[in-house]
C-alpha cells in the first residue's frame, strides 16, 4: 500500500509544547472556561463567514444566530424571528423580528439588517438558499416581507442553516474580505476574540445576548464566560486529552472510540441521531470513471456490511444512497440501492473489458486499473479508506492512499482533474445536498464528482425551483437523488450517529440536548463545575 500524507495540521500536542494552551486544569482561569475539542471533519475550516463560506466549524452558531433553528424533531423555533406566516399560495413570507437585539459591536438588529443581508448572497456558491426571494420589503422597525419568485417549500430549513447566521452590517462591510478571518461579529451568544485556522478558536462571552429560543432553558447569556474550541486532528490525540483532563468535552466522536470512553469513570457519551453520510467520490469527467460501468463496479465493490460490523461495531447505519435514511427523499426505488455485490462488480469490469492481471488488478489495453483515491487526515477517515482499498482490490481496482488535510484538499479539488476517487463525509439533514454536490454548475468544488449531465440538471432545476409544496419538493428531489444513484456518480458507504463525550467532573450539562446537533441552544446551558 502507498499512503502520503501531505500538509498535516499540528496534532494537540503540538499545541501544547508551542505554548498555545499553557493553562493548568485547576486555575482560575479554567475555572472560568470550557475547553471543546472540534470534530476533525470541521478542522481546517478557513473562515467565519457564514455568507461567503463553504465550509463553516462548530463555532459558528455561537458567533452568529439565524432568524429560526430546528430542533431535532425536525419542529422551527424563533431565534431572530419572532414569529412568521405564509401565504396560500408560498408566494411571499412574513417575519416578526425580535426586539432589542444588537450585535457585538453594537449596532442594532432590525429590518434593515434583513434588506442588507439577503442580496449579499448573489452570486456566491450560497445563493441557492436565497434564489426563491424577489425582494424583502420593510413593513416596519421589526417585520419583513419577502415576495417569492415561486414558491419554496424549504424555506425555514434554510433559515435555520448555519450558512444563514446574520454578520453585523457594519462590521461585515468595514472588513470586506477579511470578515471571518480577522473577525466575525453576530450578535450571537459568544464574541470571537481570536482565531487562528487549523489551531483553535477562542470564544469569550456576549453579556448582552438576549435572543435565545425556546430550546434554551437560559434565556439570557451563557453560563461560560469562555470557550476554546481546539482543531486536533488525529481522534487518538483528542480522546487522550479528554482522558487527561487537558479539555472539557469533544464535540465528536468515533464510534470505534466507544468502548474505550465507557470504561473511563467520569466521562459521559451521548448519543444523537446521525446526520452524516461517507461516501466514495467518483470523478466522473476522468478515465477511467468516465465509462458508467466502471462506476458501477467501483459502487457494488463497497462492503458496507463489513465496514459498519468491523470498523464501528454496528453502531450506526449501512448507507446505500447519498441521503440520511431519515429523509422521505431517500426512500427510493429498491433496484436503484447500492449495496454490496461483487459479482455484479466484476461483471460490469469484464463488460468494461478490464482483465484481471496475475497481480490481482485488472487492466486494459495495456494500462493497469491502478487509480488514486484520496482522503482527509484524522483517524477514522484513514481507516475506512483502507478498507475501501481492499475492497477495490478484491475486484480488481488498484488504488493508491493519499492523505490531505481539509484546506489542501479542497484546493486540489478545484483543479478538478487531479483526483479519481475520494473518501469523504457531509453532515446535512436536507435533500438539498444533492444540488450542492451534484450540480454542473459547481463542478470542481463542491461537485467533486464533476458530474455534468442534462438529465440530472432539469430534474435538479425541478426540485430546487418547481415545488410548491412540501410534498411535490420530496417527490421531485426522490426523482433526481434515483437519477444519480442510476448514473453512478458515488458509492456510498456508512451513516454514522453523532457522539460527544464530556468530563462530568468538570462540565454539566442540561437534561435534553436540543436540535439536530450540539450547538448554540444547548451550549448557552452548559455549565463549568
Amino acid at each position: 500500500m502507498r499512503y502520503t500524507a501531505k500538509a498535516m495540521l499540528l496534532s494537540g500536542s503540538a499545541l501544547l509544547s508551542a505554548g498555545l494552551l499553557s493553562l493548568a486544569p485547576g486555575s482560575t482561569a479554567m475555572a472560568q472556561e470550557a475547553i471543546f475539542v472540534m470534530p476533525v471533519r470541521d478542522v481546517g475550516a478557513p473562515s467565519y463567514n457564514p455568507i461567503l463560506g463553504t465550509r463553516l466549524n462548530a463555532a459558528t452558531t455561537l458567533i452568529f444566530d439565524r432568524m429560526v433553528i430546528q430542533d431535532a424533531d425536525q419542529s422551527f423555533h424563533g431565534q431572530l424571528a419572532t414569529s412568521w406566516e405564509t401565504s396560500a399560495d408560498g408566494l411571499s413570507w412574513t417575519f416578526k423580528l425580535r426586539p432589542n437585539v444588537k450585535f457585538h459591536d453594537g449596532e442594532p438588529f432590525n429590518a434593515a439588517t434583513i434588506v442588507w443581508w439577503l442580496p449579499k448572497f448573489l452570486g456566491t456558491e450560497n445563493a441557492f438558499m436565497t434564489d426563491a426571494i424577489d425582494k424583502v420589503d420593510v413593513i416596519d422597525n421589526l417585520t419583513v416581507k419577502f415576495t417569492m419568485k415561486n414558491p419554496d417549500p424549504n424555506m425555514l430549513f434554510n433559515m435555520a442553516s448555519s450558512f444563514m447566521g446574520i454578520p453585523s452590517p457594519k462590521s461585515f462591510d468595514q472588513l470586506g474580505d477579511k470578515f471571518g478571518v480577522t473577525g466575525a461579529v453576530g450578535t450571537g451568544p459568544f464574541k470571537l476574540e481570536s482565531f487562528v485556522v487549523g489551531q483553535q478558536t477562542v470564544l469569550v462571552r456576549n453579556d448582552a445576548y438576549n435572543s435565545a429560543s425556546d430550546l434554551s432553558v437560559n434565556q439570557g447569556p451563557a453560563k461560560l464566560k469562555k470557550i476554546t474550541l481546539r482543531e486536533i486532528a488525529e481522534d487518538s490525540t483528542a480522546f487522550l486529552e479528554l482522558k487527561t483532563g487537558g479539555v472539557d468535552m469533544l464535540l465528536s466522536v468515533p464510534t470505534d472510540f466507544l468502548p474505550r470512553l465507557s470504561t473511563e469513570k467520569g466521562t459521559k457519551v451521548v448519543t444523537l441521531r446521525g446526520t452524516e453520510v461517507y461516501y466514495v467520490v467518483i470523478n466522473t469527467s476522468v478515465e477511467p470513471f468516465t465509462d458508467i460501468k466502471v462506476r458501477e463496479a467501483t459502487g457494488f465493490a463497497i462492503n458496507q456490511k463489513e465496514i459498519l460490523a468491523s470498523l464501528f461495531g454496528g453502531v450506526g447505519e449501512e448507507a446505500h444512497t447519498f441521503l440520511i435514511s431519515g429523509l422521505a427523499e431517500a426512500k427510493v426505488d429498491p433496484k436503484l440501492l447500492i449495496a454490496y455485490d461483487p459479482a455484479r462488480s466484476r461483471k460490469a469490469l469484464d463488460e468494461a473489458g478490464w482483465v484481471m492481471g496475475s497481480d490481482g488488478v485488472r487492466a486494459k489495453a495495456g494500462t493497469r486499473l491502478q487509480v488514486k483515491l484520496w482522503t482527509q487526515s484524522g483517524t477514522e477517515f484513514k481507516r475506512i479508506t483502507e478498507v475501501v482499498q481492499a475492497q477495490l482490490k478484491a475486484v480488481g481496482i488498484g488504488t493508491d492512499i493519499t492523505a490531505f488535510d481539509a484546506a489542501t484538499i479542497t484546493a486540489q479539488y478545484r483543479k478538478k482533474t487531479e483526483h479519481q476517487l475520494a473518501v469523504r463525509v457531509y453532515s446535512w439533514a436536507n435533500a438539498d445536498i444533492l444540488d450542492w454536490f451534484f450540480a454542473g454548475k459547481r463542478a470542481g468544488h463542491p461537485n467533486h464528482s464533476m458530474w455534468v449531465n442534462a438529465t440530472s440538471e432539469a430534474l435538479n432545476e425541478k426540485a430546487m425551483k418547481g415545488s410548491r409544496t412540501w410534498d411535490e419538493r420530496v417527490a421531485n428531489f426522490r426523482a433526481y437523488h434515483e437519477n444519480l444513484l442510476s448514473q453512478f456518480v458515488f458509492a456510498p458507504i456508512y451513516q454514522p450517529v453523532q457522539n460527544f463525550a464530556y468530563s462530568q467532573a468538570r462540565i454539566t450539562m442540561p437534561a435534553t440536548v436540543r436540535g439536530t446537533r450540539l450547538q448554540s441552544q444547548t451550549i448557552v446551558d452548559i455549565e463549568k463545575k
